[in-house]
């Protein structure tokens, strides 16, 4: 049989022949607490799962997915099965099915460690287990024997047994009182759930902190509804777990998606728990939605962090309805919940909360990830073609999320606003709780804007690459605009030119020293490659033309002559954020692309950055200016502009405002470039308290922040890293231990730090991705070197050998692109061509790989033009 990796046309195949009608799961959790299984043996827990189902073909076979260490029994219609025979570890084959059909599988599931399945946690703290799961896409079968695709939904009935102290919580409200099964354990019931795909189950027990509340409101037809609230986190998280906050944002996307939506809240409770070691940034389980815990802030953050953590918990509830009540078909179309939820997670954020500067953030943020993603030689449509699980795992893309969020934000300038909360409201009534393809979306979008959605779709969903644009002015002898143009461009491999509705801008100063400000704009329809802005004829010489002013498409965004030089004299001019955030990001798309030199860009860093206002845009241009230096400034170069950024970083930390966000983002800045022995000492002196800056609070994050950036100039060593352990005995303090004591900068700990994540599964995934997160430093090349070849030898047998977590973390995280040269370039081309045969998600993920690389030697070569110019 087949292994893990489900097909598409294995799924439709089963989805034509089965009707799944309940699923009742009975998890016996008590084992996650005390000895482990002998020598090297799984520790597991007891999985029994009922599944009632309907076969179309009386007679015909099929199978149900479970990947698990055991299977103790297999019952299919009162017929036991012999295990031995039916189970090949990844599926249970049945066979002679009925037109009705009762399966039971009484299996020995194992705990994981990789935040797959059911994730098991043991608290340094304190020794407490905490338990939760996590599945998209296909992980629920770590958990319980199910049919693992998003179109065979059914109503969930959980029970968990447990530790009697604990807190256990499922999809669905608890149904009675816990059940006293010993002394020491207990039976939780859950009621059963609407029809619902097996990847948005959820179960999470352990002895979490919870806080309650409720959200009441009253509907148009005058029904009450009343949605119990409940917060979650680990105990060692308590004291700096603001509840409240999280409560507040939670009832205004509430209120704003049931003003919006109108379909009232289908899954009844919603709770929200923050648990360790998660993989990603959130998951829209119905009920029971899982953050990682790093969202419970334990030091002082910035302002962009709040920000951030709210859009999260609003892209979630988003899903609530676009993902959970209708769900996509197949992942194909995952599109269909997580560009939706991208866009109304700003949406909501800018219109419901405090956050009003979402779409600043959005545009200069999150569609650098799509960009990004967008020019890699792997980009696909939004709407794309996924032949089996593992292509639907490398999907969770810039292109799916926001690339698909951005396209949407295109459409409502397209359609306008209320046709397309109109067609969101239709698509919700269609088709609750059922699933859908893209035809379905396109339908009501059509019937409620009239507009033709199938050109739309042609040009927008199911093309990839992204258009320049760029504006071409001509003028009179009197200094006014005869005609403006915008030139479209695509690449060769993607020829697509889309049409685009968008605003232009037209920015100037009215004084030397005065304010860079908009004095006319207008939108116009650009289709093909030249189109005539006619409106803004006859206006005044622009110092600056902002093409996708108030960014409402999806482009790079290109200068002319005229305003490239502006921004290069006046870009702290901008008074308007999100024109400033437009601009920084169009300067940075021209500097990865090879067009403005590297030296150029870190120089309007460190000329204006200290002037931005907007948090998180200053750490965005941060961020970048240190991703600049690492791989797109000429080596040359290198050592002096670290040493330029740091100087200026020091300097804007001395004048930030004392005790601010900005104070903050340039401490960490500083300390991600000081290499001088006055710079490491400043650091050293901020950690010891013999040095002040005023306002500036080293906390015990901060703190971990300076000992990382010693420990990687070789400035402290291992004693020092354990008594700063010592004094944060966490979960969290271990994470930054291990990237710290992976980044110094020695040939043991380099070889070390290797084998624990290349040649052992020993370590979880958090502490994994923190071995790797510290063992690539980039001022550590010529250490790093006799890793690379290393690299090519190994990442077929990780990839064949460790879960599909902790495989991605590898090959992403140790690909040598710190060996910029040449060299590098032509071992990746030749593992690739001596590997056509290799699984085509990890060619994927080495193709990548090499395009950022080659894109990297281009803007070193465009920086190195620069300098003998």
């Amino acid at each position: 049989m087949p292994g893990e990796n489900l097909t598409r046309e294995e799924a439709r195949v089963r989805a034509r022949l089965l009707t799944v009608d309940a699923y009742d799961v009975a998890l016996d959790l008590r084992s996650a607490t005390g000895a482990g299984g002998p020598g090297d043996e799984p520790r597991t827990f007891r999985s029994v799962a009922t599944i009632r189902f309907r076969c179309a073909e009386p007679g015909a076979a099929s199978f149900v997915d479970l990947v698990a260490p055991a299977v103790t029994a297999v019952t299919l219609n009162g017929r036991e099965l012999d295990p031995k025979e039916v189970f090949d570890g990844a599926r249970v084959a049945l066979t002679d099915l009925a037109a009705e059909n009762v399966l039971v599988v009484d299996a020995l599931c194992a705990y994981s460690r990789t935040g797959e399945g059911l994730h098991r946690f043991v608290d340094p703290e304190d020794g407490e287990v905490y338990l939760y799961t996590q599945y998209e896409p296909a992980d629920a079968r770590r958990v319980f024997a199910n049919f693992e695709q998003p179109d065979l939904k059914a109503p969930f009935t959980f029970s968990v047994t447990a530790p009697a102290g604990w807190t256990v919580l499922s999809n669905g409200a608890q149904d009675g009182e816990a059940e006293p099964v010993d002394d020491s354990s207990a039976t939780w019931r859950f009621v059963p759930t609407q029809p619902i795909s097996t990847y948005i189950t959820a179960v999470v027990a352990g002895p979490y902190h919870v806080v309650r509340d409720h959200y009441s409101r009253t509907l148009a037809d005058g029904t009450v509804l009343d949605i119990p609230l409940g917060a979650l986190c680990r105990k060692g998280l308590a004291p700096h777990f603001d509840a409240d906050e999280i409560f507040t944002v939670t009832k205004q996307g509430l209120d704003f998606f049931h003003d919006h939506f109108d379909y009232p809240y289908p899954f009844g409770k919603y709770d929200q728990a923050f648990v360790p070691e998660y993989n990603i940034g959130a998951m829209e389980n119905p009920g029971c939605v899982t953050f990682r815990e790093e969202f419970v802030f334990r030091g002082k953050v910035t302002q962009s962090a709040y920000e951030r953590r709210a859009n999260v918990i609003l892209h979630e509830m988003a899903h609530m309805w676009f993902g959970d009540l209708v769900t996509m078909e197949w992942w194909d179309d995952l599109w269909l919940k997580e560009s939706f939820a991208d866009f109304m997670g700003s949406f909501s954020l800018v219109e419901a909360t405090r956050y009003t500067s979402g779409w600043v953030t959005f545009a200069n943020q999150r569609k650098a990830w799509a960009y990004r993603a967008d020019q890699l030689p792997s980009t696909h449509p939004i709407t794309a073609d996924i032949h089996d699980l593992e292509d639907a795992k490398l999907n969770f893309d810039g292109i799916t999320y926001a690339k698909g969020a951005s396209a949407l934000k295109q459409l409502v300038a397209y359609v306008g606003r209320d046709a397309f909360l109109e067609g969101a409201r239709r698509y919700f009534k269609r088709h609750a709780y059922g699933n859908t393809r893209l035809t379905d979306l396109l339908q009501v979008l059509e019937e409620t804007s009239g507009r033709d959605m199938a050109a739309w779709s042609r040009s927008w969903l199911e093309t990839a690459g992204v258009n320049a644009l760029t504006p071409l002015a001509t003028y009179d002898s009197a200094g006014r605009i005869t005609e403006l143009a915008i030139l479209q461009e695509a690449t060769d491999t993607h020829p697509e030119l889309r049409p685009h509705r968008l605003a232009v801008g037209l920015y100037r100063r009215e004084a030397p020293g005065a304010p860079l400000l908009r004095y006319a704009r207008a939108e116009v329809d650009v289709t093909g490659p030249r189109t005539v802005v006619a409106e803004l004829a006859g206006a005044e010489r622009p110092e600056l033309i902002l093409v996708n002013d108030e960014d409402l498409t999806y482009c790079k965004i290109r200068f002319d002559e005229g305003s490239l030089a502006t921004l290069r004299e006046h870009l702290g001019d901008l008074t308007d954020p999100l024109a400033r955030a437009l601009c920084w990001s169009a300067l940075w798309n021209l500097t990865r692309d090879g067009l403005l030199p590297t030296r150029d860009y870190l120089d309007l860093v460190q000329r204006f950055a200290g002037a931005e206002t907007d948090i998180g845009v200053l750490q965005m241009v941060q961020s970048r200016a240190s991703e600049a230096l690492a791989h797109y400034a000429v080596p040359a170069r290198r050592e002096s502009a670290g040493r330029e950024l740091a100087g200026s970083a020091l300097r804007e930390l001395r004048l930030a405002e004392p005790g601010s966000g900005h104070q903050l983002a340039w401490a960490r800045f500083f300390a991600a470039h000081a290499s001088e022995d006055g710079d490491l000492r400043m650091l050293r002196g901020l950690l010891e308290g013999t040095a002040k800056i005023d306002g500036l609070d080293v906390d015990q994050e901060l703190r971990w922040t300076f000992q990382a950036a010693l420990a990687s100039r070789g400035a402290v060593g291992e004693s020092a890293l354990t008594a700063e352990l010592a004094r944060d005995n966490t979960a969290s303090g271990k994470r930054h231990q291990v990237r710290a004591l992976a980044s110094r900068p020695e040939a043991e700990v380099k070889e070390a730090a290797w084998r624990a994540v290349v040649d052992s599964d020993a370590l979880s995934n958090a502490l994994a991705e923190a071995t790797i997160a510290g063992f690539d430093q980039p001022g550590q090349r010529e250490l790093l070197a006799p890793f690379a070849p290393r690299y090519f030898e190994v990442i077929e047998r990780v990839w064949r050998e460790r879960s599909i977590e902790i495989a991605m973390a590898v090959v992403r995280g140790l690909f040598p692109a710190l060996q910029d040269h040449p060299g590098t370039l032509a071992a990746t081309d030749a593992w690739l061509a001596d590997h056509a045969d290799a699984p085509p998600a990890l060619r994927r993920l080495v193709l990548e790989a090499r395009d950022d690389l080659a894109r990297a030697l281009r803007a070193q070569e465009c920086d190195a033009n620069a300098v003998t110019a």
